[in-house]
C-alpha cells in the first residue's frame, strides 16, 4: 500500500457493523495494479453529514451496508436503474461532487444464482425485508422462479415486498420448508447479537436442496454449517460479497482486474 499522500484517491464504506473484508479486498487491489488509493470502513453516527463528507471531501466510491441501503437514495444526486429498480443503494460514486447511486448486491445474487445452477421451478424462501432482500427477491424474479414466499415479521415491509415482484409474503416461517432457503437477515452475523443462532430451523435445512446465506462475516455462518453437516449445496455470503465488491471496484475506478487478481484479493480478503 502506498504511503498516505495529498495526491491519493481514497474510498470508504459505510455500516452499522463495519468487517475488514471490504477495506482488505480493494487495498489489495489497489496494490496489485499500483494504484494510488486507499479504502476504508466507518460506521457513521449521522448518515447526512456522512453522505455529505463524500461529496465535500472528494472521496471517489462509497459502500453503503445494512441498515443505510434504503435511507441513503435521499442522499444522493442520481440513482442507476440498478437501484432505481429496487429501490436500494450499496453503492456511491461521486464525480466532482454528482453522486450516482448504484445497487451491485443484485449483480451478486444474479450471478451466484446462474453459477450454481439453481432450478427456477424450485420453490423459495426468503427470509427478510430490507434493502438486501429487495436486491434478492428482485434476481429472483428476473431469474424466472415463480415460487417465492417472502417471510417477515414486518407486514408493512414484507408484504410490499413480496406483491411488488407478485409472489407471496408470511410473517413467520410456521412450519414451512422450501427447495431453496435464503437469509437476508443479520442472523448469524459476527458481533451481533444473533451470532451463534440459526436463521431457518433445521427442519427447514434438511428439506432445503440449496441453502444460501447472505451474511458475509464469517463466511461460515451458523446456517451454512448445518446446511454443510447435512449434505446440502451451499452458496455464502462471502461469495456474494466478493462478486459485489468486484463490481464496486470497476464503478470506482474503471479499471476490472484479471481472475486471477480477483482470486489473489478474494484470499488475502479471508486470510484474516
Amino acid at each position: 500500500m502506498p504511503i498516505l499522500n495529498k495526491d491519493m484517491t481514497f474510498c470508504i464504506s459505510l455500516s452499522a457493523r463495519p468487517s475488514n473484508n471490504g477495506t482488505r479486498f480493494h487495498n489489495h487491489l489497489y496494490d496489485q495494479l499500483g494504484l494510488n488509493w486507499i479504502y476504508k470502513a466507518f460506521a457513521p453516527t449521522d448518515l447526512a453529514q456522512a453522505i455529505a463528507g463524500v461529496r465535500g471531501l472528494g472521496i471517489r466510491g462509497c459502500a453503503v451496508s445494512m441498515p443505510y441501503k434504503e435511507d441513503v437514495m435521499a442522499l444522493v444526486d442520481e440513482l442507476d436503474p440498478s437501484a432505481k429498480a429496487i429501490d436500494s443503494v450499496n453503492t456511491i460514486v461521486n464525480t466532482d461532487g454528482h453522486l450516482l447511486a448504484y445497487n451491485t448486491d443484485y449483480t451478486a445474487i444474479e450471478q451466484l444464482l446462474a453459477g450454481n445452477a439453481v432450478p427456477t421451478d424450485y420453490s423459495v424462501l426468503v427470509q427478510g425485508a430490507g434493502g438486501m432482500a429487495k436486491a434478492t427477491v428482485a434476481a429472483l424474479r428476473d431469474a424466472g422462479f415463480t415460487d417465492v414466499t417472502v417471510i417477515a415479521r414486518n407486514e408493512d415491509a414484507g408484504r410490499a415486498l413480496a406483491e411488488q415482484y407478485g409472489f407471496q409474503w408470511r410473517a413467520t416461517l410456521d412450519g414451512g420448508t422450501a427447495d431453496l432457503i435464503i437469509n437476508v437477515t443479520p442472523i448469524g452475523m459476527a458481533c451481533g447479537p444473533e451470532v451463534n443462532s440459526l436463521s431457518f430451523p433445521e427442519h427447514a435445512i434438511a428439506a432445503a436442496k440449496v441453502v444460501f446465506d447472505v451474511v458475509a462475516l464469517p463466511a461460515e455462518t451458523p446456517l451454512i454449517k448445518t446446511a454443510r453437516a447435512a449434505g446440502r449445496q451451499v452458496i455464502t455470503g462471502a461469495e456474494v460479497a466478493t462478486i459485489q465488491a468486484l463490481e464496486q471496484f470497476v464503478l470506482y475506478t474503471g479499471v476490472r482486474p484479471t481472475d486471477e487478481q480477483v482470486r489473489a484479493a478474494e484470499d488475502f480478503m479471508r486470510a484474516q
